[in-house]
């Protein structure tokens, strides 16, 4: 079985930019661990893609790094499963991004058999990644098809965030809605409450991005690897003309904030606050399950985040067409290491519907259905 990779996830001899033109023509000499999992399980490696391409390519089957929302964005966008593990449940050795603390390499496919598939290869330790401390791998195999698949969701508490969902459109015509009756009538129980802390989310996510990645992109100088340009004429012009050419709009701008927020003048204002607001928000979430087994919301920016915030695993669902044609997902996110609860429930509902059956998004696709 073949499986893409995103372009930030290191492969020897496959061109890795990480959608970075500082990294244009950079071709690495060792292997992330999660592609030596991947080939000593059998799979092979089919090319790379850069995320902001997704929609376009005919990918069902690939690993990508989630540091925003990433992973269920793209889900969203063409119908298809993802999971988002919880952080530290997957290596990250072989994975240059940004923001080291909220980026996760997880599995997208068709559906949520493809995607349990993939994150049984990739999860458990490895040794060259301290933040990933896991023990053993995950273990679906108690629950496959053919096996002692599970047919109710009987026990099963979800908590649905009532400031996040438009609960003015009837059910027939809001998929949120409708994925919600699904897990009802197969006997899940679901109550609604306030997503806490809202207002605070966004800042404190760029705030913690932008300064990562200031300090991850110091090593890109033009010297070692990557862009250089080619007008310098001397040292200093080789620093700073190439990361000035090197760096699109976006990604100088997450260098000069998170400079500044990592200054000795703003560090205690900015950045050690944010870390503190973080602290508060993982211990909401925590307290949030042990009063719910997992939270059901739809796909966008406040509801991704927090899973990167907090490090909790996400799945993320295709639950049919909106009012205004596009396709429409939602996602599951449990506690720290319920990615078995989270795939149960999922089988559950995808054995209930047939969203994830549809071609979606697939239209600008490019001939010959390779990665690139």
């Amino acid at each position: 079985m073949r499986v893409a990779l995103q372009n930030n996830i290191s492969a020897i001899g496959m061109e890795t930019t990480g959608g970075l033109k500082m990294l244009k023509n950079y071709k690495p000499v060792f292997d992330a661990t999660v592609k030596e999992k991947l080939e000593k399980a059998g799979f092979s490696i089919t090319g790379n893609f850069n995320i902001d391409d997704f929609e376009t390519m005919e990918i069902s089957l690939a690993l990508a790094c989630d540091t925003g929302g990433e992973i269920r964005q793209a889900c969203l966008s063409r119908g298809l499963t993802g999971i988002k593990p919880t952080y530290g449940a997957v290596s990250r050795y072989g994975l240059f991004g940004g923001a080291s603390s909220l980026g996760q390499i997880g599995p997208i496919g068709k559906n949520i058999e493809d995607c349990a598939a993939l994150l049984t290869v990739i999860s458990g330790p490895d040794s060259k990644d301290s933040t990933c401390v896991i023990e053993e791998p995950f273990n679906f195999s108690e629950t496959v098809p053919g096996g002692s698949l599970p047919e109710k969701t009987e026990g099963l508490k979800i908590g649905l965030p009532e400031n996040l969902f438009d609960t003015s459109i009837g059910e027939n015509n809001n998929p949120f809605l409708a994925a919600v009756k699904v897990f009802e009538e197969a006997g899940a129980k679901t109550e609604k409450f306030d997503l806490p802390l809202t207002d605070y989310l966004i800042p404190t996510y760029n705030i913690i991005a932008s300064a990562e990645a200031s300090s991850n992109f110091t090593c890109f100088d033009g010297l070692k690897y990557g862009y250089r340009s080619g007008s310098a004429k001397s040292l200093s012009d080789v620093y700073m003309l190439s990361r000035s050419e090197g760096f699109e709009y976006e990604e100088k701008k997450k260098i000069m904030l998170g400079s500044l927020f990592l200054s000795s003048e703003c560090y205690n204002v900015y950045f050690k606050k944010a870390m503190q607001v973080r602290t508060l928000i993982i211990d909401a979430y925590r307290s949030l399950f042990e009063r719910f087994d997992m939270i059901l919301s739809p796909v966008g920016d406040i509801c991704n985040i927090i899973a990167n915030l907090a490090g909790l695993p996400a799945a993320v669902l295709p639950c049919g067409i909106d009012k205004n044609g596009a396709a429409t997902a939602f996602q599951l996110m449990g506690k720290a290491f319920s990615e078995n609860k989270l795939v149960n429930a999922a089988r559950i509902y995808q054995s209930r519907t047939d969203h994830h059956m549809k071609k979606t998004g697939t239209e600008n696709t490019k001939p010959g259905g390779e990665a690139s």
